[in-house]
């Protein structure tokens, strides 16, 4: 890999990102939106939008990122443009590297405005530090870039790259723990939740909300979800196309 090609990469997606303001705005402005239409839905139990608000903050940006980023690097491929640039002296690591930079910048920005959004607009409560809340959000995200990254090499068009949404984000969702505490789930269920990423996500923001510092669970939780990026990022490069037949 080449630092000044992975660059490079970063620079030209953040340009084309420019002129494509509709994916910045589902990228940067539809989780702040989910986040305000959940506390009003809730508006008569501010005790229910405290519990489950703080796990919805990772999990809206982690969905967002997914959907934008599958659909984006397919493109490219289908394009052409993806051939193009592995016919030059650019290796696949580069291009998924550079690719996970601009759209990590970006989850950044997404991860601030959420998470300013939901702690001192929306009243979101939590003891933990904010700082530990945004953490989590946006290895949230970074996770959900990734996720994008990897399943887009195995879809053949836009259509089957949002097919993937249901296939790898919906049973993250059911058994993460939002719904229903995983230790009652039924043991078959709670042995898949506990390799599932979206599970320990969950359970970071839940040591945020309960604890004032950052405890050993939530080291391991954010450890584990870091790893799991990186993993899913290692292998989007091993199994990256330069087109779609």
């Amino acid at each position: 890999m080449s630092t000044a090609r992975t660059l490079a990469t970063a620079a030209r997606v953040l340009r084309q990102l420019r002129h494509d303001p509709r994916s910045i705005a589902l990228m940067v402005l539809v989780p702040c939106v989910m986040l305000f239409l959940l506390r009003y839905v809730f508006d008569g139990s501010p005790r229910t939008f405290d519990s489950i608000g703080a796990s919805l903050l990772g999990i809206f940006p982690l969905i967002t990122m997914f959907l934008v980023t599958s659909i984006a690097t397919l493109r490219e491929r289908t394009s052409g443009t993806l051939e193009r640039l592995l016919a030059m002296p650019l290796g696949k690591g580069d291009l998924i590297a550079g690719y996970a930079l601009a759209f990590g910048l970006v989850a950044v920005v997404q991860s601030l405005l959420a998470t300013g959004l939901a702690l001192w607009v929306l009243g979101l409560d939590v003891v933990g530090s904010p700082w530990l809340l945004l953490l989590v959000a946006l290895l949230d995200a970074l996770l959900g870039t990734a996720l994008g990254l990897f399943v887009s090499a195995f879809a053949a068009s836009e259509f089957q790259a949002v097919q993937f949404m249901p296939a790898v984000i919906f049973p993250q969702l059911l058994l993460c723990g939002l719904f229903i505490a995983r230790d009652k789930m039924q043991p078959v269920l709670e042995a898949i939740s506990n390799v599932l990423p979206m599970s320990y996500a969950v359970d970071a923001m839940t040591q945020v909300l309960g604890h004032p510092e950052a405890t050993a669970d939530f080291t391991r939780d954010v450890l584990i979800v870091g790893a799991c990026a990186i993993l899913v990022l290692t292998l989007g490069a091993a199994t990256l196309r330069r087109r779609t037949t």
